[in-house]
């Protein structure tokens, strides 16, 4: 895979008219390499893990970027970690900086492992990604998870699919 690059989305693949759907054999083992790649960061409120205000935060990202052309079908992710219990970090990729968004930069390279389930299952996805990282002898990787979905297209689809990223 190309430096900076993801997996495609499918975009044509979207009955929705709101999330593609996904296709998790394009994102199962990929090795990801990310060299000072823009994301526009933003932080939701959570409590005892449960995300708060999850839409609005998304929303106004994703609007600031359709506003000033800093959306790429093509090459765009969506990656979160929870820092407490009571905040997670969401990094939007992006192509040029937004105004209002704090900017920062991603590099590292990771390998993937695509999960199906409950939010609810997300420790143990975590404890997966640890071991994957562990296994490529880096114990204090990053990891890092790709909703592919929102929650209504889940319902939709049938499949809640989530991307595990870990820092290798």
């Amino acid at each position: 895979m190309e430096i900076n690059a993801v997996p495609p989305l499918h975009q044509e693949d979207n009955p929705t008219g709101c999330c593609p759907r996904f296709h998790p054999e394009d994102w199962e083992g990929v090795e990801l390499e990310f060299r000072d790649k823009l994301f526009a960061r933003a932080t939701v409120h959570s409590a005892m893990h449960i995300p708060l205000d999850m839409g609005k935060v998304f929303t106004r990202v994703n609007t600031r970027m359709q506003d000033a052309g800093a959306f790429d079908a093509d090459d765009f992710i969506v990656v979160s970690r929870e820092l407490s219990a009571w905040k997670s970090e969401h990094l939007f990729a992006c192509t040029t900086a937004l105004t209002g968004e704090e900017m920062t930069r991603l590099s590292g390279k990771f390998v993937t492992k695509v999960f199906e389930g409950p939010f609810s299952q997300a420790q143990s996805w975590h404890e997966t990604m640890k071991a994957m990282a562990h296994s490529h002898g880096r114990d204090d990787g990053e990891v890092w998870f790709y909703y592919t979905t929102c929650p209504k297209c889940a319902k939709t689809y049938g499949k809640n699919y989530v991307v595990g990223l870990a820092e290798v």
